[in-house]
This record gives C-alpha cells, sequence and structure tokens, in this order.
C-alpha cells in the first residue's frame, strides 16, 4: 500500500512539473525569428533602404548588411582607385624611362674632383632613411589592398597572396609609426631650408639643368626641385597620417560618410605621392651621377656640389674658411 502511495505521489508531481514549466519551455526565443525575410531584403531593395540583420553584440553597424548610398563609395573603391593607383604607379616609370632614354644619365660636367664635402649628417640620414623605407612598405602594402586580387594573386596563388596579405596589414599598420615620428624630424632638420626664394624662380626656368648638358643653375642647400618633392612628402604624409589614425581607429570616425572620405583621400594622396617617389628615388640613383652618396656615405663630390648646389658650397666654404676635404683615395 505504501509502495502504491509513493508512486502516486511521483506521479502528481511529474504531472505538476510539466503543467508549471512546459508553457515556458514552449515560449523559447525563435533565433531566426528578426533575422531578414526573403520579402523583407526584396522589399528594402526595391525602395531602396538598408538592409540590415538581427545581431548579438553591441555594435549596432554590424547588423547592416546592404546600405544603398554605399554603392558611389563601393564602385570608387573597385573602379576608379585601382584605375588612378596603376596609371600614377605605371605611368611614372614609363614616363622615367623616357626621359633617361632621351637624356641619358645626368654626368657631373667637371668630372669627380675627389674632394669631398659633408652634405647631411648621420641624424639627417637616419631620418631620411627611416622615412623612406617605411614609406615603401607602407605603399606596397596600401597598393597590394587596392589592386592585389586582380594582379597579384593570380601569378603567386591563393596560399602566397594570402599570407603575404596578412602581413602586409600587419606592416602598414605599426610601421605606421616610425613613419609619422621621421616626417617630424625631416621637418624639424629641412623646413628652414625649404623655405621658396627668388632663386628658386630662376631654377625653374632653367629645368633645373635636368633637360640640357652644361646648364647649372646656382641653388642653395635644396634647390626648387627639392623643395617641391620636401613640401609634397610634408603635407601629403601629414594627410596620410591623419586619415591612416582615423581608418586605423574607426571609433573616432562620426559616421560611416566621414570613414569613406578619409580612406579615399587616403588612397589618393598614396598614389600621388608614391609617383612622386618614384621620380625621387630615379634621380637620387640611376637618374643623377653622384647624387646617392648625399644619403649613402653623407659627403658629396665637390664638383657635384658645385654644379647643382653653388651657392650652398660658397656658404659652407663661407662659414668653415677652408676648402673640401681630399678623399682618402687621392
Amino acid at each position: 500500500m505504501a509502495h502504491q502511495i509513493h508512486r502516486l505521489v511521483v506521479a502528481l508531481g511529474l504531472a505538476l512539473t510539466l503543467g508549471l514549466f512546459a508553457p515556458q519551455a514552449m515560449a523559447q526565443v525563435n533565433p531566426t525569428a528578426e533575422s531578414v525575410t526573403e520579402e523583407a531584403l526584396f522589399d528594402a531593395l526595391g525602395s531602396g533602404g538598408n538592409v540590415t540583420g538581427r545581431i548579438s553584440i553591441p555594435d549596432a553597424h554590424a547588423g547592416q548588411l546592404i546600405a544603398p548610398e554605399n554603392r558611389v563609395w563601393a564602385a570608387m573603391q573597385g573602379d576608379t582607385l585601382h584605375t588612378i593607383s596603376i596609371w600614377a604607379v605605371i605611368g611614372m616609370i614609363a614616363l622615367l624611362t623616357l626621359f633617361y632614354l632621351v637624356r641619358g644619365k645626368i654626368r657631373i660636367d667637371g668630372g669627380m674632383s675627389g674632394r669631398k664635402i659633408l652634405r647631411f649628417n648621420a641624424i639627417e640620414r637616419f631620418a631620411h632613411w627611416t622615412l623612406a623605407s617605411t614609406f615603401i612598405i607602407l605603399a606596397l602594402s596600401g597598393l597590394n589592398i587596392i589592386i592585389g586580387r586582380t594582379v597579384l594573386l593570380p601569378m603567386i596563388g591563393e596560399g602566397a597572396f594570402g599570407t603575404l596579405s596578412a602581413w602586409g596589414k600587419i606592416a602598414h599598420n605599426f610601421l605606421a609609426w616610425p613613419f609619422m615620428v621621421a616626417l617630424v624630424m625631416i621637418v624639424v632638420l629641412w623646413v628652414i631650408h625649404n623655405i621658396p626664394n627668388k632663386v628658386d624662380l630662376e631654377w625653374m626656368k632653367q629645368g633645373g639643368g635636368l633637360l640640357k648638358k652644361g646648364v647649372h643653375p646656382p641653388a642653395k642647400k635644396f634647390n626648387a626641385g627639392q623643395k617641391i618633392i620636401f613640401w609634397s612628402v610634408v603635407l601629403g604624409g601629414a594627410a596620410l597620417s591623419f586619415t591612416g589614425v582615423m581608418l586605423l581607429f574607426p571609433n573616432e570616425v562620426a559616421t560611416f560618410a566621414d570613414w569613406q572620405f578619409y580612406q579615399t583621400i587616403h588612397a589618393l594622396t598614396a598614389a600621388a605621392l608614391s609617383a612622386i617617389i618614384i621620380a625621387h628615388i630615379y634621380i637620387g640613383s640611376v637618374g643623377m651621377e653622384g647624387a646617392f652618396d648625399a644619403m649613402g656615405s653623407g659627403e658629396v663630390d665637390e664638383n657635384w656640389a658645385k654644379e647643382h648646389h653653388s651657392l650652398w658650397v660658397e656658404e659652407v666654404k663661407g662659414e668653415t674658411g677652408s676648402k673640401a676635404r681630399p678623399h682618402p683615395a687621392e
């Protein structure tokens, strides 16, 4: 009898439990109840409205699937910036190749004198090479973001491209900081020498002596061409730095439109500055005899200095009261 009563109590308890909790079990949240339906999707597309979905993270913007107002920006990323970046780089290389074929390497008319003049000290060269090396990596990794999938991916395959892009992104994010430090350094070191003056006008009238052999317009430590490059790097580098920080920390940007604007300015500035730097690299290497020494050893041949920076040579000799030191090989 006791056993039967125990079984009845258990049965009644089970019934009460099911009766109390079954409705709550049946009322569980359907995870797809608030998701985008096909009908809602087509309604939004037809009216030009945004298509959003249900998310479980605090960032409400993550639920935005399609924003019609972004189509113009997306088209620019996939077409316009792609074209501009290619033409900026390939176009400048083509122009410099043509210039080299016509003009050839710009030689020192008086030949090497064997006497050296200190042009840039160790700190100046450190700032220059830090800025140059970081910019090259930043430019290549940034260019990969724009045209890598269409140009590089078919050449090296998905695995290599994925690895390269991942490391490129890391390099782009972290090398931006030494780039900005070096940018500040060159401003502090050289801004006083890059103030435009009347001498620059004459230099430009004569094409800097680059177009015709035997023409050597006077110039101070930096000629008009170098001043153009300096201010292009300073202003362009500042624009890249500001927009880059905004892209690196998107929460600092108020709206999607601001983010898109900064991204577009960043890409256009990078394309223009890349073309200018390619021209600078050309002149400082294969384009002009003796030019690389300025940033290589820091010392340049006296005849080179007299032909390209005659006023600067006079200033140096006036300050030291002595001639340039002989080269050790002399």
